[in-house]
């Protein structure tokens, strides 16, 4: 098996480097490719020390069997026929194939076999906060089919590159010694602050963010009929996203079949106890691999209710470890690469 990333020393390019040996995925060759900066340095994996290429437009992935992409949607558009020309499937991170009819975007507890339908040999990975809230959708979508979500998102730093992080923790900095904040990587100064926008603003009032959880959702889903309202905010955290739903399902749930469908799915952990303040937090979650949900609770506006939080690690969930479990799904399900 030879395996490539591309974008290897961005954030997510870092954690596909621990997930993939977390995960113990069968790797014979590792490549990893960045930009012309990036080129040149060198990462060790799995006690081997391997150098960054300039990714270009030639033979490089000659034999390569799977390409994890997480290097920008321009990056992606641009080298994805030279990625996949040999026979590469390439699983993308970034949102330039998402909403692509002859590309599957996949989140494998989901619609995992979403991932053996690739006429272009392009699998996308879907948006952050679309992942996490679809894993938890999907149980009680099971038992009775979701019609409306609403949805509020409080989104780490870490969603906007490993430079906002590091912005984030230098306003603390700034302001703790009196100095006026950086602000570079987001709209406001993020440190004791929320800011009621990610991505830029679309036509009808809503992010190109809100804009992605709509209608990635429904793709995911195989769901054209269900609806979804986002308010996508950003937080000073550093890693993990959280959110706020509300569901309205066809037929009623009741609380217990919410509560035992969630327990019993694959890739989520029901942490909730409010009598002992129990429930999901950014803080507890960062670096961990399934999807929490806490607070589960009828709505009191409406009788097929449900109101529940939700956190994920939005560099493993969110990103790398979601591209890795695609590629683990199509192993376990036959594909033969």
């Amino acid at each position: 098996m030879r395996v490539a990333i591309v974008g290897a020393s961005g954030a997510v390019g870092q954690e596909f480097l621990r997930v993939l040996d977390q995960q113990n995925f069968p790797i014979d060759e590792l490549l990893l490719f960045g930009s012309v900066r990036s080129a040149g340095r060198k990462y060790t994996f799995r006690g081997k020390e391997i150098e960054v290429k300039e990714l270009k437009h030639n033979d490089d992935f000659k034999g390569v069997d799977i390409a994890f992409a997480s290097a920008g949607a321009g990056t992606s558009r641009e080298f994805a026929e030279t990625i996949t020309k040999h026979g590469a499937i390439m699983i993308d991170n970034s949102s330039a194939f998402r909403m692509d009819d002859d590309v599957p975007l996949v989140v494998p507890e989901v619609n995992g076999d979403d991932a053996f339908n690739t006429p272009r040999n392009i699998i996308a990975n879907p948006n952050c906060t679309t992942i996490q809230m679809v894993v938890a959708l999907k149980p009680i979508n099971d038992i009775s089919p979701i019609k409306r979500v609403h949805v509020a998102t409080y989104q780490a730093a870490s969603g906007a590159g490993a430079a906002a992080m590091d912005e984030l923790v230098e306003q603390y900095a700034q302001l703790g010694r009196g100095e006026e904040p950086t602000v570079e990587k987001f709209a406001y100064q993020l440190a004791y602050n929320v800011i009621p926008q990610v991505d830029v603003f679309t036509d009808n009032g809503y992010t190109k963010e809100e804009m992605k959880m709509y209608n990635e959702t429904k793709k995911i889903m195989h769901a054209p009929d269900i609806e979804v309202s986002a308010t996508c905010v950003r937080v000073p955290v550093m890693r993990a996203h959280s959110e706020s739903i509300w569901i309205e399902t066809e037929s009623p749930v009741s609380l217990d079949a919410a509560r035992k469908a969630l327990s019993e799915a694959e890739g989520v952990v029901v942490f909730d106890d409010p009598a002992n303040k129990k429930y999901p937090m950014p803080l507890d979650i960062a670096n961990q691999d399934p999807v929490y949900v806490g607070r589960l609770r009828k709505d009191l506006t409406c009788d097929n209710g449900l109101s529940f939080w939700v956190v994920g690690d939005q560099i493993k969930k969110g990103a790398a470890l979601n591209a890795v479990q695609i590629a683990q799904y199509m192993l376990a399900h036959g594909k033969k690469f």
